[in-house]
């Protein structure tokens, strides 16, 4: 395994458009813990798919990333527009 961290979009099973970004070191255990209700607060009783992931060898690079793309609504859709 990659010792470094990850910044990831999850995007909400269903028919709602909504997404969290988030940043993590282990991103399976993360992901079973948002769809676990155990993650963050915002994810907690919904069900959550991973589109998309980053890697990022310093903790300090992956929280400005992902700081920046949780407050830049234009940067997540472009991200989101370019999986889909």
């Amino acid at each position: 395994m990659k010792k470094g961290y990850y910044v990831y979009i999850l995007k909400i099973l269903g028919n709602r458009n909504l997404t969290y970004v988030g940043y993590t070191k282990d991103l399976h255990k993360r992901i079973k813990l948002h769809n676990s209700s155990k993650g963050a607060k915002f994810t907690r009783g919904r069900k959550w798919k991973l589109i998309y992931k980053e890697y990022y060898l310093r903790k300090s690079e992956a929280i400005s990333r992902e700081y920046y793309i949780k407050n830049n609504r234009t940067v997540r859709k472009k991200i989101i527009n370019n999986i889909t």
